[in-house]
């Protein structure tokens, strides 16, 4: 049987009276693009900085690789690649200085071609001898990034990896975090871009107040959408819309008109019959399905009442 990438049993954390973490349950498979999402303050950044080691848990187990977090540490974080949200970066180092340096934490002194690799590939060779304080934002994060592979590590967790980088470089990161993927890595990805985790990720749990409210693939996590939304304009003025339809109305103007349709009570073409019943002249339509977004703030409204 093939051991997870991470497992977490029972994990509690508390910060005096304020409970961060509640009793987490959680099971990575070695290979998996693995999505943690949950709104500001949920308890994300504490999940992971107790399994890379800075946080301790106040009860539970943490493994990377079957290797404990804890009293296995140096196996476990031998196993562990993080990419933090915040940038840091020591302002003494160039970029491949910071590599160097980072290599010999894990006791790899002859390291320079993974170190040119990595520099190739993240686009960071014209800056490899620049001083960090020298760089710009974009540039620091894919430092961060080589800092976190420098040492090979099987599974890779991205906190928030394309906060406050233009798109062009958050495609090319995308691309280079697929390449790892394909290459047998297993991702765990962080992010409040959720249309990237819902084409990215296999699986997805969703965390709120410290709590796991969602662990499921992506596919049967997209089923819980509640259905659609249904948006209908005119070149004419709208009539009212009839009485039984009201409680659907999402957005209204005098030319447009968007409802909500529940997945298994309303069909779009009776509700079309109805509004064209009540003198609706169509000239324009458009159906949308609920994304990985819709169904996220559902949840998390669910959990805040």
């Amino acid at each position: 049987m093939t051991i997870p990438a991470i497992s977490i049993q029972a994990l509690c954390k508390n910060y005096g009276p304020v409970q961060a973490l509640k009793n987490i349950n959680l099971k990575i498979a070695q290979g998996e693009f693995f999505g943690l999402l949950g709104p500001n303050g949920a308890g994300k950044s504490t999940l992971i900085n107790t399994l890379a080691g800075l946080t301790r848990p106040t009860s539970g187990t943490l493994e990377v690789m079957s290797h404990n977090v804890i009293s296995d540490y140096l196996a476990a974080r031998a196993h562990l690649g993080v990419v933090p949200q915040e940038i840091v970066f020591d302002p003494f180092f160039s970029v491949r200085e910071a590599l160097v340096f980072q290599s010999g934490y894990y006791g790899l002194t002859t390291n320079d071609s993974w170190i040119d690799e990595l520099l190739i590939t993240l686009k960071l060779t014209e800056k490899a001898n620049a001083n960090m304080r020298a760089l710009s934002g974009g540039m620091k994060r894919r430092v961060l990034i080589a800092q976190a592979l420098v040492h090979k590590p099987p599974v890779v967790v991205l906190d928030e990896p394309t906060a406050g980088v233009d798109v062009e470089l958050r495609k090319s990161l995308w691309r280079f975090v697929n390449a790892l993927h394909n290459d047998g890595h297993t991702i765990v990805l962080t992010t409040h871009y959720l249309e990237e985790a819902e084409a990215l990720c296999d699986r997805i749990a969703i965390i709120d107040h410290g709590e796991l409210i969602a662990l499921e693939s992506k596919r049967e996590l997209m089923r819980r959408g509640l259905g659609q939304k249904l948006k209908v304009s005119s070149n004419s003025p709208l009539p009212d819309v009839p009485a039984n339809l009201q409680s659907k109305i999402v957005n209204l103007s005098s030319h447009q008109l968007e409802l909500r349709l529940h997945r298994e009570h309303d069909s779009v073409m009776n509700i079309l019959d109805q509004l064209k019943a009540a003198g609706f002249q169509i000239d324009d339509l458009g159906v949308e399905t609920d994304s990985l977004e819709d169904i996220f703030v559902q949840l998390t409204s669910e959990q805040a009442n």
